[in-house]
């Protein structure tokens, strides 16, 4: 009896065991099943290959007109008239404006009566002079009546000049109450209008500037690490949304000997010629400068990398091989604007995942969309 009871006892604890087993198993089989049935991810992949490497640096800047002048009064006066209007060409010498010129004008004819009155008086001087000059040789007068008679007339003759000195300076102040352009090229703004009083060189304002918009200097950063690759000459190739759908150039004029300490960059300058006018003032860019030329490295585009590290050089990617994505770290090189060396991680022929890759995990299943691949 003893022992029959042993033995449904022992069975019961087998049932319990192989209950509280079955339980656990089933209590996985939600997670197992929802590995085994992950279904495949759909990704692009493009093959890991050796080819030529152009390395660029990508740069932005503004163009500046490397001509321009802010237009000034020389003078104090009111505009009373305004020859031209904004963003009309104009040539060197061409007038811009006028100020009030009466006050002037009027100075100058009483500055002219002087003139005239100092002539008379240089006139009577000099007979005053011939007739002692006369009187002396006949023993009339003193040499010292002679030499006052001489000194009259080097008097009158200084006032003379003083008279016409005074004239031309009203003279040319009359000419400068016409604001001219300094040289050729296009009313970029226009800062009076008629009425308007103008000072002496106008403080910090200006009444017109004029803008040369044939040549542009552009300023652009390149980082310290790359400036051994560029040099005075190189070409730089650039786009602005100004005028889409163009490309254009300039050539590197000067690359600053100092390297920003903040930024570790120089300022290099870009002369872009601007022949068809196509180009404006103040127009933001996007270049890329060529500093290199590499042969026979591996490249991916830049679209494949994931979590990549500038400083370090690192990233990651997804290889596909058969029908699963292998994860890689690989260490990064020089790039261009779409394509980067990778220098180890992957080996030629390497199928990688270039899409898709931000939803994949280590060993998933994907499928490559068709036409991708090898």
């Amino acid at each position: 009896m003893i022992r029959i009871r042993r033995s449904i006892a022992l069975i019961l604890v087998l049932t319990a065991a192989l209950a509280a087993a079955t339980a656990c198993s089933k209590k996985a089989d939600p997670q197992q099943q929802q590995e085994v049935g992950r279904p495949p991810v759909a990704v692009s992949v493009e093959p890991a290959v050796r080819a030529d490497l152009q390395e660029s640096v990508d740069v932005v800047g503004t163009l500046q007109a490397k001509f321009s002048a802010d237009v000034k009064s020389e003078v104090t006066g009111v505009v009373t008239e305004v020859y031209v209007t904004e963003w009309v060409p104009v040539s060197r010498g061409a007038r811009l404006a006028r100020l009030d010129t009466r006050e002037t004008e009027a100075g100058i004819e009483a500055l002219k009566a002087a003139e005239a009155q100092a002539k008379v008086a240089e006139n009577h001087a000099r007979r005053e002079y011939e007739r002692a000059q006369q009187l002396k040789q006949f023993g009339l007068i003193t040499q010292q009546a002679l030499d006052d008679a001489k000194t009259a007339v080097e008097a009158a003759e200084t006032g003379t000049a003083a008279a016409q000195a005074q004239i031309r300076t009203a003279q040319t102040r009359l000419s400068k109450s016409f604001i001219t352009s300094p040289m050729d090229g296009i009313v970029a703004s226009r800062g009076v209008s008629v009425g308007d009083r103008v000072e002496n060189m106008g403080g910090n304002s200006s009444m017109f500037r004029i803008v040369d918009n044939r040549l542009f200097d552009l300023t652009v950063s390149v980082p310290s690490t790359r400036l051994s690759g560029v040099h005075v000459g190189q070409m730089l190739q650039f786009s602005t949304d100004t005028v889409p759908g163009r490309a254009f150039t300039g050539k590197v004029m000067f690359i600053n000997p100092v390297i920003d300490p903040a930024s570790q960059s120089a300022k290099v300058i870009v002369a872009v010629p601007n022949p068809d006018g196509a180009l404006r003032d103040g127009a933001f860019v996007k270049g890329r400068l060529v500093v290199g030329d590499r042969a026979g490295v591996l490249l991916l585009p830049k679209e494949a990398l994931l979590n990549w590290n500038l400083e370090k050089s690192q990233a990651d990617l997804f290889v596909v091989t058969g029908d699963k994505a292998q994860r890689r770290s690989v260490t990064t090189g020089m790039g261009n604007g779409t394509s980067i060396e990778i220098l180890s991680g992957v080996e030629p022929g390497d199928q990688v995942v270039t899409r898709g890759g931000f939803a994949l995990r280590d060993g998933d299943r994907v499928v490559v969309s068709k036409g991708e691949g090898a």
